[in-house]
């Protein structure tokens, strides 16, 4: 066989329901995660359905473009669990009953006081010079087969199975072929374009060759994802991730807030904790979410002092006192709405910091003059407050999340020196 860093790996996802946008395969995510962890990678993932032609011809092809294929799923005890019987139809080996297995599939049952179903004794079927893998949280067993030029694991589809086994007894056979170590690390900007990136990191991609890049964009923010493999060890593997990180962070300056992969709010609040002060938010269009994002985080309580959601005229007025004349003149959506908000929160809560939101979620409420996105955002310290105008793209959801995003942002940039102006 070839060496393993040349193998070609294919996960498949076997499984009609994952056909339908009722559920989503999250097996393939953890396997890539392990299998990344032995210097393997995965080419191609594919999910098939339960039909037996599709499932047979899925087989077919990913034998003959893979050196290791994984296949989870359908190796359960009803009619349209094929997997085991389709793999060893392409496979043209026979299929051999187990008295071993169907025991202990009958002590499952016997341990739960039932009886077992006649059903499930094709579980106790094992493909010709398999290789069982013990399932000590179901029935299905899993089978490793070597067939002379690939290799071939099932596993179960319930996570709560394939996790234990793919640990005890898969991982351990992999871990024989690792000779490649693998190293990831995550940066996350807010308050840059993905073009922007691109701009800023042009010149650098010549220095960090050694090191993969891939950006993943999302409303309110960036993430670059870096990943680099050594022969040799995992440190050296690091060391070039390091050295890419660095460079990257000097040439995006304040846009970076996190070489660690945590969220905006997490970052916030090792700030906030490191220098003893607090925060409170006044909330109209994010309905809340912004006091949530904040609070969603352990210790919160020690920085996090309140929350008003104010989301009606008369609610900014009576609990943020902002006048009715400012409203009547300028509007909910304003700078000067927003500004009183923030301060109206700071005082009242009598924190360092007060942050407001006011805006139009959409889908409905826009006019020419505002338009749906567009949404203000002001930071209340006790030398200034800082206001924002912003026009967001997207659904309601999405112009929500940015809000709370740029929100914190503008008070993570604070903290760090770095405000804009």
């Amino acid at each position: 066989m070839k060496p393993a860093k040349d193998w070609k790996i294919e996960i498949l996802a076997v499984g009609s329901e994952l056909l339908t946008p009722h559920f989503q395969d999250t097996n393939s995510l953890y396997l890539t995660k392990r299998l990344n962890d032995l210097g393997l990678d995965v080419q191609i993932k594919t999910i098939v359905g339960d039909q037996w032609d599709n499932l047979c011809l899925a087989f077919r092809q990913i034998l003959a473009r893979t050196d290791l294929m994984i296949a989870t799923g359908g190796l359960g005890p009803t009619k349209d669990d094929r997997t085991r019987e389709a793999l060893a139809s392409v496979l043209d080996r026979k299929l051999l009953f187990r008295d071993d297995l169907l025991r202990a599939i009958e002590r499952r049952f016997s341990s739960r006081q039932m009886k077992m179903p006649e059903v499930n004794k094709k579980q106790a079927y094992l493909i010709e010079d398999a290789v069982v893998l013990e399932n000590k949280n179901g029935t299905a067993p899993g089978q490793w087969i070597d067939t002379g030029s690939d290799t071939v694991i099932l596993l179960p589809g319930p996570p709560h199975e394939i996790k234990p086994m793919f640990e005890n007894y898969v991982w351990p056979r992999l871990q024989a072929f690792q000779n490649r170590y693998i190293y990831r690390r995550v940066i996350k900007t807010a308050g840059l374009t993905e073009s922007q990136i691109e701009t800023y990191l042009g010149d650098l991609y010549p220095k960090i060759l050694e090191v993969q890049l891939t950006t993943l964009a999302s409303p309110g923010q960036i993430a670059i994802h870096l990943k680099s493999s050594s022969d040799k060890s995992i440190s050296q593997a690091k060391h070039k991730v390091g050295q890419a990180i660095k460079l990257i962070c000097d040439a995006l300056e304040k846009g970076v807030y996190s070489t660690e992969g945590e969220e905006l709010e997490e970052v916030i609040g090792k700030y906030l904790k490191k220098k003893h002060q607090t925060v409170a938010v006044a909330e109209s269009c994010t309905g809340g979410f912004l006091g949530h994002r904040i609070t969603n985080v352990s210790g919160s309580s020690e920085y996090f002092l309140q929350g008003i959601l104010a989301y009606s005229n008369t609610a900014k007025t009576d609990l943020l006192g902002v006048s009715p004349e400012i409203i009547d003149k300028y509007g909910a959506v304003s700078p000067q709405v927003a500004l009183t908000m923030a301060t109206g929160i700071r005082e009242r809560a009598n924190a360092t910091y007060g942050l407001s939101i006011t805006g139009i979620a959409g889908p409905s409420g826009g006019t020419k003059e505002k338009p749906v996105g567009l949404v203000y955002i002001a930071l209340a310290h006790d030398q200034d407050v800082l206001v924002k105008k912003n026009l967001f793209l997207g659904d309601r959801n999405a112009i929500k999340f940015q809000s709370s995003q740029k929100a914190l942002d503008m008070l993570r940039r604070h903290l760090s020196g770095t405000s804009q102006s």
